[in-house]
């Protein structure tokens, strides 16, 4: 396994929590998936948790060396959590880039502090 990309990102969690509170669901929206909705509304601190993903999704465009461009949208990167560690996956122009670098697995870490969260990604590919 090769390393093709790596992401790390600071997001402060009182910022989304301005976006969550003056924007609402038209922000959770725009930026996340359904499924990263759902698992962030369930838990004690919602803000904490969007405030995650939010960082995942940069590291995940810096990974990619995208950024916000190159058609890679917020919602073509997604946190999945089921059992076990968060995974980072791709859709849309996001998972073509992945596919084009040679990626066949990322690797996520998010946590989150008081006043933080933070999240490193890394692209693998054989």
């Amino acid at each position: 396994m090769n390393i093709l990309g790596l992401g790390l990102d600071a997001t402060e969690i009182s910022r989304i929590q301005y976006m969550l509170e003056r924007y609402g669901q038209r922000f959770r929206e725009r930026v996340y998936t359904a499924g990263e909705i759902a698992y962030c509304l369930r838990r004690r601190n919602a803000a904490a948790s969007f405030a995650a993903r939010f960082a995942a999704k940069e590291a995940g465009m810096k990974a990619l060396g995208t950024g916000r461009a190159l058609g890679v949208l917020w919602r073509d990167v997604e946190v999945v959590r089921h059992m076990g560690p968060p995974q980072l996956h791709f859709h849309g122009d996001a998972a073509r880039r992945f596919k084009a670098m040679g990626g066949t697995r990322t690797l996520l870490t998010i946590t989150h502090s008081g006043h933080l969260a933070l999240a490193h990604v890394l692209l693998m590919g054989d």
